[in-house]
């Protein structure tokens, strides 16, 4: 294989494999299972299409093809929905300057806000975000919660003329007509698939959960979870994430042999911010916040 974090063949065949049963589940969860008993047919299309938000991570990476425009257009479909592949790709580089992470205003994907800002919240929605930041809140309300930051932030983006944010949302929509043109020939309601669309998010959440942490050291703020189950493979061995952070560009099913072969730099690289599963992060978080949502080491 030579060495994981060097380049890539022509063409990268476990990941166009997975690609192909993703889609194969996504129409057997929409078409045939939708006719038998809807709720098996929700649970299979919220599995396939959390999984094609794992591949859009891919594809915004370089995989499985080194032309960005074939890698966009295999995962064009907007099975989510609610989240514009343009928009994912822009913010998720953006995320990727470890030098910012977590910071409130400059990581695009940050749970924590500016200390100023929460103390001049409402006491209600204090609540509801110290609520968020336990596991069972991010999988109940926090789609809800990060649908709606993401588009106002967006929404006053546009409204300030930025083209690249308007474009993004444009090429979204015929993204999501070619779903809703699918529905409309599947026995599978339009509100059930929301409801699918909505379970796919939440089960994302479960590794958007822990993945950073606010610290001093930029090193030490990105978690490894050494987990090999279903989820792992769910979220391509993004748990794994501090891996993934420094070789951006390793496909995921090299992640795990790059990770063993080498554990001790890793570990040593984040101080140890490490969980040994999932089962771990829900026993300890699922009802207990790991995070305040004030930054608390953040300044401006």
């Amino acid at each position: 294989m030579g060495d994981p974090t060097q380049g890539k063949g022509r063409f990268e065949w476990p990941t166009l494999a997975l690609v192909a049963a993703c889609y194969g589940l996504w129409v057997l969860a929409t078409m045939v299972f939708s006719a038998v008993w809807l709720p098996l047919s929700i649970a299979l299309a919220s599995l396939a299409i959390a999984l094609h938000s794992s591949l859009s991570h891919e594809a915004l990476h370089g995989h499985p093809f080194k032309r960005a425009s074939w890698n966009a257009a295999l995962v064009f479909p907007a099975l989510t929905l609610f989240i514009p592949y343009l928009r994912f790709r822009d913010t998720h580089i953006a995320h990727h300057n470890d030098e910012t992470l977590t910071d409130p205003y400059d990581d695009p994907e940050s749970n924590y806000l500016d200390p100023a800002i929460w103390q001049g919240l409402p006491g209600g929605v204090q609540r509801l975000l110290r609520f968020n930041n336990t596991l069972i809140g991010r999988l109940s309300v926090g789609p809800l919660i990060a649908q709606f930051t993401f588009m106002r932030a967006d929404l006053r983006a546009i409204a300030a003329g930025d083209r690249r944010v308007l474009a993004g949302w444009l090429w979204h929509l015929p993204a999501v007509a070619v779903v809703l043109i699918w529905l409309a020939l599947s026995p599978m309601p339009v509100w059930a698939y929301v409801i699918a669309a909505y379970f796919a998010i939440s089960i994302l959440k479960i590794r958007t959960f822990l993945e950073h942490q606010a610290h001093e050291d930029d090193a030490q703020r990105t978690v490894i979870i050494e987990d090999r189950g279903p989820l792992a493979l769910m979220f391509l061995n993004n748990n794994l994430h501090v891996v993934h952070h420094m070789h951006p560009n390793v496909p995921w099913y090299r992640l795990p042999a790059l990770y063993w072969a080498n554990r001790d730099r890793y570990l040593g690289r984040n101080h140890g911010y490490r969980y040994a599963s999932y089962a771990e992060v829900f026993r300890r978080h699922l009802w207990r916040a790991k995070d305040p949502v004030p930054h608390p080491v953040w300044r401006r």
